[in-house]
């Protein structure tokens, strides 16, 4: 190889050794006899250690002739530099060649015993020199690894605070003679890795016992080492390596975050992996090594191997307060002050560490909080400022004077042309001089991270509504029953019990960490459990997404409880985990519907009975869901019959249905235990004269706000909007005609029907869509002409229904547009522009009031 790199570089050997022998002729006679082993001179102590900086600098890990050639040529003042220099070849083409003609699949061999020595006798004559020569004895520790110790000496760690008992359990533990090696196991995001770099911190300060001063902390990186081991044993070489540079020096503590990936690694057929090769050094106390791990990766891994167990003392590292992550953000908001170029107020710290821990459930303080000061750091600096009034005034200005420009030159008025050229010149150099000045004092303020910035990205995060994370939630909370009226009519004692049962969960009155609130809904189909559900998860979380709905009817059968927390090993989708569960993992605050509960198979119950007594459910893959921000929502039709029982027609309005009525329905179909744990058991009434109504406006008034905003765009809409017609009579009006039979159950369904024939049908046929529809049996009639009058179009449309029972009748005669039918909405164009010519016929007929009731709206 070496001949191969002199020819190519045309080296000429001859002169260079010439120069050699010449310059040790011109050397001063020895005076004196030496005995024994020669001791190096500096210079040869020099390219021994640069040899080994080029191996490294070539991604060797060997040191080998090659190197020693680069080093000579390296070293200054030497006959070998002035030969380079004479032949003008520079280090990196050298470099370069050598690469070149390195053989990849040669074999390696170790001159570190030889290094040591060397290094050692340097050390000796120059004590300034530590960490260089350090380098140079762990080669391999050097290139896998990272040294905390130099990183804390160059302050390049973050500060450490609020954990000084676990820095001293882990000192207290590397001073024992035996079992001298710790084990760190805590919940992810809580700081383990910090609590060793602040014992390196200590290292370097000299605050830890006269054991410790001289040690070196050393971050051994597994995926590194692991990379690139292609052949057999490969892997294995590495290890020892490790192993025996941590034996030879003797104060290295070799640090492994994430200690459980040793278990099965590099371990290939026929090889043995890395704890099977950590377990017999640590025994004989050849090496220390602090490890890091999770509880669940713990017990998973590290306590089924008990050999590697009793290898390490574990410390149990806790998830520190509030308090303590203050600190913590307190302490280290310089550093994110400086990285981000903005000032965090002390409201902002504060906002950070109590909205993290209010909404973010499924991770762990202080990550979770340094996270979203981190991000708020990098939102407020990306915001764009507006540009100065001052520069968009001259911008309007150029763009004014480009235009005259424009005209002047097609004018051929090249003169004026030019003088409008120069002066968009002048104020483009004053823009100019302007953005210049605006950039530096932009780039010299720093801006303030509030309490709102926090506000902002937690919303992000979590996906609740900004203002519903910056309300007072004791406000929210006074006013929830108003907003569920607003959707859910004629339940006034139901929405009454579910907000003061809120209010308590939220007031800290509930035991333990259970749910917000657990709620059974009785009553029958249609009279709005599912509706005051999705009202409640809209009202309190920000969005109807918010509420998770089971059907139980899913889940009558034994196998398939299962699915809810995830199935067990050994069967289809173990992997995937549960469905419930993965879904109240991604929305922790939320509103879970379990519909038509009585139909659930009785194993769903033990599910629950967890859930509502202990707040939490481990689902099949270890991962503990906690429900502390849901709200529990189960609907039954058990015992609706009595409510019908004895009840001809609407309800009156002052009935009231207690919760005793249907008891003993409960009873026999739900477990003891099961209703004792409820928070309460809601009876929904029947619906009455007056609330049907009301469910008829708000029906209508949502068809009117989806015409509204299908039709904001329509093209039709845009030309119409130009006409100025005369606007429908306001005196006209619809008669509504709503005929019922109660022994119907789904009343509130009826209504939806009704609206759905009638109106909905209707609305979806857009004017010029057919020409004419003939009146068949009385059951419908469309028709109408389209006339270019220059006031908007004129549009005939009649609309007749059979006289059948439960029906909507309505008779709807010529009216003008003008344009303003998809302008106005449909529900305005009800109330206003259609008119009642007769009533219908059939309304004129008696009913029977014991199976019929009609409810007209003027």
């Amino acid at each position: 190889m070496m001949a191969k790199i002199f020819q190519e570089i045309t080296l000429d050997l001859n002169l260079l050794i010439g120069q050699l022998e010449e310059t040790l002729l011109e050397a001063e006679e020895i005076d004196h006899i030496i005995l024994g082993d020669v001791p190096p001179s500096n210079r040869g102590k020099h390219i021994i250690e640069h040899s080994a900086e080029e191996s490294r600098i070539l991604g060797n890990s060997h040191i080998g002739i090659e190197h020693l050639f680069l080093a000579c040529f390296y070293e200054p003042e030497s006959i070998c530099e002035q030969y380079r220099m004479t032949i003008e070849i520079d280090m990196d083409m050298l470099r370069q060649t050598v690469r070149r003609y390195q053989n990849p699949l040669r074999a390696v061999y170790h001159d570190s015993e030889q290094v040591s020595i060397f290094a050692a006798e340097t050390q000796k004559q120059n004590q300034g020199s530590m960490t260089y020569q350090k380098k140079i004895t762990t080669p391999t520790l050097d290139e896998f690894s990272t040294d905390l110790t130099e990183l804390a000496r160059q302050k390049k760690l973050d500060p450490v605070l609020g954990r000084d008992r676990e820095i001293r359990s882990i000192m207290r533990v590397l001073i024992r003679r035996n079992k001298n090696s710790p084990l760190l196991v805590g919940d992810p995001g809580i700081g383990k890795t910090a609590i060793v770099e602040g014992l390196a911190q200590r290292i370097v300060d000299q605050s830890v016992p006269e054991m410790l001063q001289l040690k070196r902390v050393l971050s051994l990186d597994l995926a590194r080492l692991i990379a690139g081991t292609k052949y057999r044993g490969e892997f294995e070489e590495r290890m020892k390596r490790v192993m025996k540079e941590i034996k030879s020096e003797r104060n290295i503590v070799l640090f492994i975050d994430e200690i459980h990936t040793i278990v099965g690694a590099g371990g290939a057929e026929g090889a043995i992996d890395a704890s099977s090769m950590l377990k017999p050094a640590l025994s004989r106390r050849e090496m220390q090594c602090i490890g890091a791990t999770t509880l669940s990766e713990y017990k998973r891994y590290i306590e089924k191997d008990t050999a590697l167990e009793r290898r390490f003392q574990p410390i149990f590292v806790a998830e520190p307060t509030k308090e303590e992550t203050l600190d913590i953000l307190d302490g280290i908001k310089s550093l994110y002050e400086k990285h981000h170029r903005v000032r965090y107020q002390p409201q902002a710290l504060g906002a950070a560490v109590e909205l993290s821990q209010r909404y973010i459930t499924e991770r762990y303080l202080p990550d979770k909080a340094i996270d979203i000061i981190d991000e708020a750091g990098a939102k407020k600096r990306l915001v764009e400022k507006n540009e100065p009034a001052d520069i968009q005034r001259l911008e309007r200005m150029i763009g004014k004077l480009n235009a005259e420009k424009i005209a002047l030159v097609s004018e051929q008025s090249y003169e004026k042309a030019a003088l409008v050229r120069d002066e968009v010149l002048r104020l483009r150099v004053k823009i100019d001089s302007l953005k210049n000045l605006w950039k530096e004092s932009s780039q010299a303020s720093w801006q303030d991270v509030t309490e709102d910035d926090v506000y902002e990205v937690v919303s992000g995060v979590t996906g609740i509504p900004l203002a519903r994370v910056a309300m007072n939630e004791s406000r929210k909370l006074l006013h929830i029953e108003d907003e569920l009226r607003k959707t859910v009519v004629g339940q006034e004692k139901a929405i009454e019990r579910i907000a003061a049962a809120i209010r308590k969960s939220r007031a800290g009155l509930s035991r333990g960490k259970r749910p917000i609130g657990s709620f059974l809904f009785l009553g029958p189909t249609g009279v709005g459990k599912t509706l005051l559900a999705k009202t409640l998860a809209k009202y309190l979380f920000g969005n109807v997404d918010a509420l998770i709905r089971l059907d139980m009817s899913d889940f009558m059968e034994r196998y398939t409880v299962s699915r809810l927390a995830g199935a067990p090993p050994g069967y289809v989708g173990y992997e995937e985990g549960g469905f419930l569960t993965e879904k109240l993992r991604r929305k922790p605050y939320c509103v879970i519907l379990f519909d038509e509960m009585e139909k659930a198979h009785r194993d769903v119950y033990n599910l629950l009975l967890q859930i509502m007594e202990e707040g939490e459910l481990q689902d099949n893959l270890g991962h503990t869901v906690s429900f502390r921000n849901a709200i529990l929502i189960m609907t039954s039709n058990v015992g609706s019959q009595q409510l019908f029982r004895g009840t001809v027609g609407f309800s009156s309005s002052d009935e009231k249905i207690e919760r005793p009525a249907s008891m003993g329905d409960l009873s026999r179909t739900f477990r003891p235990e099961f209703l004792n744990r409820l928070d309460e058991i809601v009876t929904f009434s029947l619906l009455s004269q007056e609330h049907l109504e009301k469910i008829f406006d708000i029906l209508v008034a949502e068809l009117y706000t989806h015409l509204q905003n299908q039709t904001s765009n329509n093209d039709q809409d845009n030309q119409a909007n130009q006409h100025n017609g005369s606007s429908p009579d306001n005196d006209a009006h619809c008669r509504w005609s709503l005929t019922i039979n109660y022994n119907t159950v789904n009343i509130n369904a009826d209504i939806k029907y009704e609206i759905r024939d009638l109106l909905e049908d209707q609305a979806a046929i857009l004017p010029g869509a057919m020409d004419a529809a003939s009146i068949d049996d009385g059951k419908f009639l469309y028709g109408w002409n389209t006339q270019a009058d220059g006031r908007g179009n004129y549009y005939d449309i009649g609309c007749l229904y059979n006289s059948a029972p439960h029906t909507l009748y309505a008779e709807w005669y010529t009216f003008i547009t003008e344009g303003k039918f998809f302008q106005m909405g449909f529900h305005k164009y009800l109330a206003m522009a259609w008119k009642r010519k007769m009533a219908h016929p059939a309304m004129a007929g008696e009913t029977d009031n014991k199976q019929q009731n009609t409810v007209s709206s003027q």
